[in-house]
């Protein structure tokens, strides 16, 4: 973003896009959380309030778009571990990210209570070394970080279109973990509090930790994807240079871990309403998660494993766009449709708010979607496509008396069942 874009242009982008884009959408999925505490989250609430196709269709952009998002974070996390180690081969280079893939499953195997305290524990040891990088870089500040505002000589649309892209790809997802509801303590109360805490803290740790290696390095033409490594060495020799690897790959890894965490019980809670099979229904008796899910998803996940980062996020940014304005819409019609259900959390500004927090996020996604990169246009399009020949599969196969089970209404799921299992 800051090379194509321009250090001020991207720190405009930086600043302003979650205010209009992550913002809205934490706030609508925050309202939607105490409605509806439901396993499944975006997908089972677009269900309830669009209907069938929609619903079918949020669920199923979401599952194979996060196969794409997934890849990329062992693909991101291989990437960096070239850099520091190379490795002597592309069929190399993708074992490691297939490794981290399966890592991860694991983990995610074990229970949402051993992902949550193994995230935060990561968290917390890769806040060291990035609060030493801000330290360091003011301190030695000699550059205006946020100077030239655009880069000379750079077409517009392209400066615009790709540091749009990447800022709503960096700040996108905040419904994604509504999928976990369930397992989560007092959802009503905790999701909401927790979007409050993650959305600020990102955009403060975006800005403070790029303007202060501008500051001190100024060569913002350089800065390509992982030179925040090559940025710590400069400013603060090799130790930071090690400590910033390593906080770059637990980055790399938690985005992983909480992306497998939200995504796998997309297909859980479509083969409980009868569109997936319902051998990805099956929930472990002993962990309390959906094995088979995971196991799928990842295996699913793996061979993408072969595409560069940016390949694999500019095509997954079409199924998120899309994902997201189904969310916003349902959140929209879910205040048409249960205007007097009781809600812990509502968004403030009536029905002028609730029209901003569908209109703003969703102009931006129309805008980055424009101005994005051919190739991904191709593909992002037949993804989505690829919902409505899915849906008219499943509607045929019941039409002639495929296998078919009974929807699992969502008035008949108790909220909270899944942390007693």
């Amino acid at each position: 973003m800051i090379s194509t874009s321009g250090p001020g242009l991207a720190f405009i982008f930086l600043l302003l896009v979650p205010l209009f884009f992550s913002v809205p959408i934490a706030l609508a999925t925050a309202e939607m959380t105490t409605v509806m505490p439901v396993e499944g989250g975006f997908y089972r609430w677009s269900r309830a309030v669009l209907g069938d196709f929609w619903g079918f269709q949020s669920g199923w952009w979401n599952w194979t778009g996060t196969f794409l998002m997934s890849a990329s974070y062992g693909v991101a996390m291989a990437d960096y571990l070239d850099a520091w180690i190379p490795m002597h081969s592309r069929l190399e280079h993708w074992i490691v990210a297939v490794l981290f893939l399966v890592l991860v499953a694991v983990i995610n195997i074990l229970g949402v209570r051993v992902v949550g305290d193994l995230t935060l524990s990561l968290l917390l040891l890769m806040f060291v070394p990035i609060l030493i990088f801000i330290f360091l870089g003011y301190r030695h500040a000699h550059f205006n970080p946020f100077y030239p505002v655009f880069p000379a000589g750079r077409p517009w649309r392209e400066a615009y279109g790709v540091g749009l892209a990447l800022a709503l790809w960096s700040y996108a997802g905040y419904e994604q973990l509504s999928t976990v509801i369930e397992e989560v303590e007092t959802p009503e109360r905790n999701f909401p509090l927790g979007l409050g805490i993650v959305v600020p803290l990102t955009i403060a740790v975006y800005v403070l930790t790029l303007s202060a290696g501008l500051a001190t390095l100024g060569n913002w033409q350089e800065w390509q994807t992982g030179y925040m490594v090559t940025a710590a060495r400069l400013i603060g020799g090799p130790g930071l240079g090690t400590a910033m690897f390593a906080a770059s790959v637990i980055a790399n890894f938690i985005l992983l871990d909480s992306t497998v965490l939200s995504v796998t019980r997309v297909p859980l809670t479509m083969a409980e309403d009868g569109y997936l099979h319902v051998a990805l229904a099956k929930i472990s008796p002993r962990l309390g998660t959906p094995v088979r899910s995971i196991v799928i998803s990842t295996a699913l996940c793996a061979p993408l494993a072969l595409l560069s980062v940016p390949r694999l996020i500019a095509i997954y940014a079409w199924s998120r766009m899309a994902t997201s304005t189904l969310t916003l819409v349902s959140f929209w019609q879910m205040r048409r449709k249960f205007p007097d259900t009781a809600r812990s959390f509502r968004v403030a500004g009536g029905k002028l708010g609730a029209i901003g927090i569908v209109g703003v996020p969703t102009l931006l996604f129309a805008w980055a979607m424009i101005n994005s990169d051919p190739t991904a246009r191709v593909w992002g399009v037949i993804n989505l496509l690829s919902g409505p020949v899915a849906f008219a599969w499943i509607w045929i196969r019941r039409k002639g008396g495929g296998e078919n089970r009974l929807a699992t209404e969502l008035s008949s799921v108790p909220p909270g069942s899944r942390n007693q299992v």
